[in-house]
């Protein structure tokens, strides 16, 4: 029988360096997609079958993938606590400060938030944390409950239920940060007057692409590179 000669084996055999990347808690998605098992047939092994004709099977660890999935979203979510909570810190410094932050954490309480995504929602709102939506334009504001609590009584007029609200929040909290006069409400006199969306069909509107209550330009075609508050994508 021809001996086996490891050597040969496909580099996914090499199982020393492989296990120092399992040990790792950065381990990527992209390093678990690539972690294979290969395993001969033993019995093929064990007759006169030359090692040429061996089969291998090399298979994708998928609870590999799962876990490090899983781990990668955790350490996700840790760093940005840990980033946008210091950043907010450095803003919110005086006791007055502190007393309005809570009390805006407070107008969310209807909607089953963590503190923790309260503060995300209210830091991306007023521009405490970067968002790609303001762009560079927004600056730094410690929010009041008066705005908060007038933009969210505001949006419920508009037969927006709590659940709309906290399904429309995770997907645009930046719109406690508009302007309630001159872009909420103002926006919802476009939708209405010009395109005819009311009712249902505005609360289904809203719900799709609430980003909309906060277009504030219309570039008519011709790009000032304001396009994530721009009419033309309406």
């Amino acid at each position: 029988m021809e001996s086996l000669k490891f050597a040969s084996l496909p580099p996914c055999r090499r199982s020393g360096m492989l296990g120092k990347q399992l040990n790792s808690p950065l381990l990527t998605i992209d390093s678990a997609a690539k972690f294979c098992y290969c395993k001969a047939d033993l019995a093929a092994a064990t007759s006169s079958i030359p090692l040429s004709k061996i089969r291998f099977s090399c298979k994708f660890s998928q609870n590999i993938a799962k876990a490090t999935w899983a781990s990668n979203s955790n350490l996700s979510t840790k760093h940005w606590l840990l980033h946008s909570m210091g950043q907010i810190e450095n803003i919110i410094t005086s006791d007055e400060d502190q007393s309005m932050w809570e009390a805006c954490r407070q107008a969310l309480s209807a909607f089953n938030f963590s503190d923790e995504e309260k503060d995300k929602i209210l830091a991306k709102a007023f521009g405490l944390v970067h968002s790609p939506y303001w762009g560079e334009e927004r600056e730094k504001e410690v929010p009041k409950f008066e705005t908060v609590n007038g933009t969210l009584d505001y949006l419920r007029s508009l037969n927006l239920s709590d659940d709309d609200l906290s399904k429309l929040l995770k997907k645009f909290p930046e719109v406690l940060g508009c302007n309630l006069e001159e872009e909420l409400k103002a926006n919802i006199k476009i939708l209405e007057e010009q395109w005819g969306v009311q009712g249902k069909s505005l609360r289904s509107l809203l719900l799709r692409n609430p980003k909309v209550l906060g277009y504030n330009v219309d570039c008519k075609g011709d790009c000032i590179a304001q396009c994530t508050r721009c009419w033309v994508r309406f």
